[in-house]
């Protein structure tokens, strides 16, 4: 898939993965990698970007597989953010869809 995509919307993907429930960044690559091919170090710089944008706070729980992870949890201030990706997507996708569809002859 074309990088440029892919950068373009994993910020949306975290937002919307976070919007349900909290999670750790190896948790959420596994749940992206599982639709989209990405690489584990694209994930992190992100996290810490929309973290110190105040989208996210962290904190710390204990596991049973190792030391303790660092759990992702949206604000109110990334779940209105997150809100406002989601209108500019569907906005978006659907532009290109229609495109798509004018282009092909469909």
């Amino acid at each position: 898939m074309n990088v440029q995509f892919k950068k373009g919307v994993l910020e949306l993907c975290v937002l919307v993965l976070l919007d349900k429930q909290d999670r750790y960044g190896y948790e959420l690559v596994q749940k992206i990698s599982d639709q989209i091919e990405i690489s584990e170090g694209s994930v992190y710089p992100l996290l810490r970007r929309l973290t110190k944008e105040e989208y996210f706070t962290t904190y710390l729980q204990e596991s049973t597989e190792g030391p303790p992870r660092k759990y992702y949890k949206l604000t109110e201030k990334g779940r209105e953010y997150l809100h406002e990706l989601l209108t500019e997507w569907n906005e978006f996708s659907n532009g290109v869809d229609q495109l798509i569809k004018e282009g092909a002859g469909k």
